[in-house]
């Protein structure tokens, strides 16, 4: 009976574990990222990927119907992950300038991330072919960091410490002024992105013209003289 128990056992710890679908999935997109940023859209086929991410063609296709749905659900899984601990919320000084630049500093590392860049140059690329790419794109990520900004700045005024009309507008600005051209230079103009000290100059400055038009006490100030 002992060696009956001992070879069923051994026999138990022999069988392949089953892995979760999402663990499944993560190790996809993961594959499909590298694929899709070394090869283009067009290229990278199915079988390329679920090859790289060590599965079945079925189980990708179980997992996911086709290289569109591939396509948009590896870039919405990368910046979920950019954004998952984004928390500008969180960011507190006794100087609204102080945090000001600290929230702007985490835009600016997600806006100026060079993966994401990677994603906006594949996104402009498939726009025409895929239906919604760009749209998708947009909402799990732009507006999404915009309504973050959004949300801190709506904070800040109801504690008196800055005066806006258009809170929305305003993050928007803010981040046209930290990354837009910087972006546009590194996807169009094949610049490198900044470094940090560069991107730390940027967002001071930026900040400190922001604070001249909307702080508290000063903003009335200027419009009465």
């Amino acid at each position: 009976m002992a060696q009956i128990k001992t070879t069923e056992d051994r026999r138990c710890r022999g069988r392949p574990q089953v892995r979760p679908d999402d663990e499944t999935r993560q190790l996809i997109y993961e594959a499909a990222r590298h694929e899709f940023a070394g090869n283009g859209y067009a290229a990278t086929s199915i079988e390329t990927v679920a090859r790289r991410a060590g599965v079945s063609t079925k189980t990708l296709y179980r997992l996911i119907p086709n290289k569109a749905s591939l396509f948009e659900g590896m870039v919405s899984d990368r910046l979920d992950r950019a954004l998952a601990n984004v928390d500008l919320q969180a960011i507190d000084h006794a100087e609204i300038e102080q945090a000001l630049h600290a929230a702007l500093m985490t835009c600016a590392d997600l806006s100026l991330d060079e993966e994401v860049i990677a994603l906006q140059r594949m996104v402009l690329q498939e726009t025409g072919t895929s239906s919604d790419i760009a749209g998708m794109f947009y909402r799990n990520g732009i507006q999404r960091i915009a309504a973050a900004l959004a949300d801190w700045l709506r904070v800040q005024v109801k504690r008196g410490l800055i005066e806006l009309d258009d809170v929305e507008d305003a993050a928007g600005m803010l981040l046209g002024m930290v990354a837009s051209a910087p972006r546009r230079a590194a996807m169009f103009g094949s610049v490198a992105l900044p470094s940090r000290p560069q991107i730390e100059a940027r967002v001071r400055t930026c900040a400190a013209l922001f604070l001249r038009g909307c702080q508290a006490g000063k903003r009335n100030s200027r419009l009465l003289k």
